[in-house]
């Protein structure tokens, strides 16, 4: 009975330590990935104020502006 507690015993830690691994490489991948997230971002950010410095876009006017016009001629 004891040497199957034992075997019982080191079959759990065996697969707890599995998973433990496990997780701590799904946890290193999707930190990589949120790094490479990040950086995509700022990327975008970094595109995104280079555009707007060099064609600035023409300011809309505000949508509730837009509809009390709309109501007012109707």
């Amino acid at each position: 009975m004891t040497v199957f507690v034992q075997n019982l015993l080191q079959q759990m830690q065996s697969r707890f330590q599995q998973m433990s691994e496990s997780i701590v490489s799904k946890i290193d991948e999707m930190g990589s990935r949120i790094e490479d997230l990040e950086q995509s971002i700022n990327d975008l950010r970094a595109e995104m104020g280079a555009e707007g410095s060099q064609s600035p876009l023409k300011k809309s006017k505000p949508i509730l502006e837009e509809s009390k016009s709309e109501d007012a001629s109707a």
